[in-house]
């Protein structure tokens, strides 16, 4: 709800409270673009903006740019930022600021924004409220890049001549949002609180927002239960106990707000690991998984079967390309095929397995596939880790499977590309740390990146499908859209197609 849509039905937006949540895990730090995993992304879009937000479906909305125009090429930008924007710190925000933010933070941290940015031939600022970005060739999908999560808008000033990970400022965080940082007891909460000089006449509404750090899973569903909170997102409530809390009359549920993300889960793979690169052995793994379980038992409807690696609710998905289904016969004969034989115990191969530590829906989601894989003579070994230790050791391919969910951003370049196309084989976590490889697979994603028409794209995008669900480089599980659970008193929680993830600058509490 909007606040228009609230003043429409007789509430009007009331100033005031404090916004009690929960962060779930506890994230390393709260510096977007150098950190940029799930917990990460939900608090810190509160101090940190972006140009664009955007709606369901996907049409850009004014942040910190207030207009926008695209030359008839579609090589040209030209952005018209908001006036008076400042930092928390009391600096004001400029062209300057945004040209680094995009030339330099994000080029340096960020393989995925790096990838479209090096499409910038150049920069410039013609004055301190106006940002021009000269593209050196089309490329339709650019405005998706300017989202928060995607790419925040960071202090030049702060950042400039440190090391952009280390610097002082990362351990206190300086944005533009309508909240500042305050106070991190580890272990404990977060604090945020409202930043007074927000450029937003008279928002935000809320005083501040508590996020506070729950480990434990019945904890977290009785503090929304009891409104010890006012709201619960992503990992915080476990699918299983979503059937629950939908009942609760003072409580609203809702799986909108994944619009732009269209998060998509696999197996992680790490093909440098014997047998796992024999495209036949993991198409097996794959056809051992029964999808439909791991949807209706594990995750409780909430989501759906992923059938490629370009989610249904993204751009270019070909729903003619398919994974092949779950069938354990055939996957044995396949393992037969490839020469891995079961020993005198049945085993065919032991692999060590990484569970993500997001909660305990992923730890049982571990343990079906470690049931999974056995029906195939294929042993998992559990390696449990903290989920600092879990993204280190992705990003320097220190692990044999694991589990792993990506977003997708609106369009397969932004979101897909980067996990299958042999140029971005980094020690990074969220780039290839699979390690796949095939150069007409890298052939079409470059096609597609470079075609300026829709149906090149799509001709493009479908091949590259066609060969990755024959060769099954990741083992994808489920299209997941996470609930967000909230007090009915709580307004204005999803209005957009980035769900949570927006400033929250128009939330406010009624009554």
């Amino acid at each position: 709800m909007r606040v228009a849509d609230a003043l429409a039905q007789g509430i009007q937006p009331r100033r005031g409270g404090i916004l009690q949540t929960i962060l779930t895990p506890e994230p390393p730090i709260l510096q977007l673009g150098v950190n940029n995993q799930g917990p990460t992304l939900v608090a810190a879009s509160k101090m940190f903006q972006s140009l664009l937000t955007f709606s369901p479906t996907l049409e850009p909305i004014p942040v910190l740019a207030k207009s926008w125009e695209v030359s008839g090429d579609g090589r040209e930008y030209v952005f018209r930022l908001q006036d008076n924007v400042k930092f928390h710190d009391g600096t004001p925000m400029t062209a300057d600021d945004v040209i680094f933010s995009i030339m330099r933070f994000h080029m340096e941290l960020a393989p995925r924004a790096r990838a479209i940015f090096q499409m910038i031939d150049s920069a410039t600022a013609p004055d301190p409220l106006t940002v021009r970005l000269t593209l050196k060739q089309p490329f339709q999908p650019f405005l998706l890049m300017f989202e928060v999560t995607a790419c925040c808008i960071v202090s030049k000033r702060l950042f400039d001549g440190q090391d952009f990970r280390t610097a002082p400022t990362v351990q206190r965080p300086v944005g533009t949002g309508p909240f500042r940082f305050v106070e991190w007891q580890r272990g404990n909460f977060v604090r945020l609180e409202r930043f007074e000089e927000y450029w937003k006449p008279g928002q935000p509404y809320l005083d501040g927002i508590i996020y506070r750090i729950v480990p434990d899973s019945q904890s977290r569903r009785l503090a929304i239960e009891t409104g010890q909170v006012q709201m619960t997102q992503a990992n915080d409530i476990e699918p299983f106990d979503v059937p629950g809390l939908r009942q609760r009359p003072n409580l609203t549920v809702e799986t909108k707000g994944w619009e732009y993300f269209s998060p998509l889960s696999w197996m992680e793979i790490n093909h440098r690991v014997a047998p796992l690169g024999d495209p036949r052995v993991r198409r097996a793994m794959s056809m051992a998984i029964d999808r439909n379980f791991i949807t209706n038992r594990l995750w409780f409807g909430v989501g759906k079967p992923a059938t490629n690696p370009i989610a249904s609710t993204t751009r270019f998905h070909d729903t003619a390309v398919k994974i092949a289904g779950h069938d354990v016969r055939t996957a044995n004969q396949l393992l037969d095929a490839a020469g891995l034989r079961p020993n005198a115990q049945g085993i065919r191969a032991t692999l060590k397995h990484i569970p993500l530590p997001y909660g305990e829906i992923w730890t049982r989601l571990s343990e079906y596939l470690r049931q999974s894989m056995r029906q195939i003579g294929i042993q998992l070994e559990m390696e449990s880790v903290d989920a600092g230790s879990w993204a280190r050791r992705i990003g320097n391919w220190e692990y044999e499977t694991s589990v792993n969910f990506v977003y997708q951003y609106g369009d397969p370049t932004l979101g897909v590309e980067r996990t299958y196309v042999s140029s971005n084989i980094q020690r990074v976590t969220f780039t290839n740390t699979g390690g796949y490889a095939n150069p007409r697979v890298d052939e079409l994603f470059l096609a597609a990146r470079s075609a300026a028409d829709a149906t090149e794209r799509q001709r493009a995008f479908t091949d590259a499908q066609k060969i990755l669900v024959e060769e099954v480089p990741q083992i994808w599980l489920t299209e997941l859209a996470f609930p967000t659970i909230h007090d009915k008193k709580l307004n204005n929680v999803i209005t957009t197609g980035v769900g949570v993830h927006t400033s929250f600058d128009d939330v406010f509490l009624a009554g």
